[in-house]
């Protein structure tokens, strides 16, 4: 169902961490301090997530109004019922953040557009254009992240700079899994024209 994982955890790995995340969550309705424990595991991943797309002017911002967001809607989480992916959900309020940020992510990608071969990106910030530096395509990636529709951006920055899978990017976005692997492939197909073929977007993809 749906395209290939990208993550590195094995599948039961990975399923028994999502348990121990909705445990986690649930507790936290009793007893408020729990909810720090979903903010350890996963706020470096959500900073860098929209450190990549915003830069890390805003980053840190964004990161702590996602975890205040969560805290106060953990409650119509829990209430969904079990099975909810909560790491899914922390990435689908960051992007609903990040697109309030719209025209700070579009000046961020002018920028990279018109960066030249010995301007550096801050490490740790932005896996797709760390690749894209090392290959001086750099300016050709801003431009074809600049001109993508917003679904399709997320999806593929989900994947690429979140490593969500496709199930993942479905749950975070709301979306059904083969939209996802739609809105994938017309990105990628505008990456690579863009790139002369070359696609920096598809990393540690597994099945």
């Amino acid at each position: 169902m749906g395209g290939p994982a990208l993550t590195t955890l094995g599948g039961e790995r990975l399923a028994g961490r999502a348990a121990a995340d909705e445990s986690m969550l649930t507790a936290s309705l009793r007893e408020p301090d729990r909810f720090a424990g979903l903010f350890d595991r996963y706020h470096p991943d959500i900073r860098r997530y929209a450190a990549g797309r915003l830069g890390g002017g805003r980053a840190d911002d964004v990161a702590a109004d996602v975890f205040l967001v969560a805290f106060r809607s953990r409650h119509r989480f829990a209430a969904a019922g079990p099975g909810g992916n909560v790491r899914a959900w922390l990435y689908g309020i960051a992007t609903n953040l990040i697109r309030r940020h719209h025209r700070d992510e579009e000046r961020r990608y002018r920028a990279l557009a018109r960066a030249g071969p010995g301007d550096v990106m801050h490490a740790g910030e932005d896996a797709v254009t760390a690749r894209v530096a090392a290959a001086a395509n750099r300016a050709a990636l801003g431009r074809a992240l600049s001109r993508l529709p917003a679904g399709e951006r997320d999806a593929l920055l989900l994947v690429a700079v979140g490593q969500l899978d496709y199930v993942e990017v479905a749950a975070a976005l709301g979306i059904p899994v083969g939209t996802v692997g739609s809105r994938l492939t017309r990105a990628r197909k505008t990456i690579r024209a863009a790139l002369g073929g070359t696609d920096p977007t598809r990393i540690d993809e597994g099945s």
